[in-house]
């Protein structure tokens, strides 16, 4: 009891801001999930759902706070991200360790882009979704955050989509996290999310990074399966 206690009140101060010590674990169990999936390790998912359960209590504001419900306003957006992402993970978990189960010597997933009749059905729900989204937080009283609540809205559809394309083993998925991470510092700064701000600023150099390294997998791949079908 007096460890949960201690990590939902404990904070690291800079000046006037405070930061939560639960978005700093967060965030860094975040990065190494990040890690563990491009190197497509089904742990990648249980330490992700840790680190976004966390995050989901920074993100809901005064719901997790022992303070003033002003000092921590709700960014929907955001803690819906991170609780999406909880629910996702653990349809990627399931999916990679039925993977993994069925061929031992194989990895969890074998990257590949997306198909052209997969795309017809993925972009139109990416659109219905943001502006379906969109209109749930401006109900739930986000629009006092101006144009920033389009931000906080393509984050957590990007989130969403990039999640589900990874447990699929999409290429594409690190494009997608790109977009929301060149969104995402500037909106975690501006909120004073600043250990989530660097986390996305680190991810930056990271998916590009993993994006090349699943592309190479992916073309050594199809390199192997056009030899296999000549010979």
């Amino acid at each position: 009891m007096f460890i949960l206690k201690w990590l939902f009140e404990a904070q690291v101060h800079f000046g006037s801001k405070s930061i939560a010590i639960r978005e700093i674990i967060g965030g860094l169990l975040g990065l190494a999930s990040a890690v563990l999936g491009m190197r497509r390790k089904v742990s990648a998912w249980p330490i992700g759902i840790l680190g976004d359960g966390l995050l989901f209590t920074v993100f809901a504001g005064a719901l997790f706070s022992f303070s003033k419900k002003a000092d921590h306003p709700a960014l929907y957006g955001q803690a819906g991200r991170n609780l999406l992402l909880i629910i996702v993970s653990f349809y990627g978990w399931v999916v990679w360790a039925r993977n993994r189960r069925s061929g031992e010597s194989k990895p969890a997933v074998m990257p590949r882009w997306t198909t052209t009749k997969e795309r017809m059905v993925l972009l139109p729900a990416i659109v219905i979704g943001y502006f379906l989204f969109l209109q749930i937080f401006k109900a739930l009283g986000e629009r006092y955050y101006g144009q920033w609540l389009y931000v906080d809205t393509w984050i957590f559809t990007g989130t969403a989509l990039a999640t589900y394309a990874m447990s699929r083993g999409y290429v594409e998925f690190w494009l997608v996290w790109v977009a929301v991470d060149i969104v995402g510092v500037p909106f975690a700064f501006a909120h004073g999310n600043y250990p989530t701000g660097i986390l996305y600023g680190i991810y930056m150099p990271f998916v590009i990074w993993g994006f090349v390294y699943w592309l190479r997998i992916q073309r050594q791949s199809g390199d192997s399966k056009a030899l296999s079908s000549v010979v």
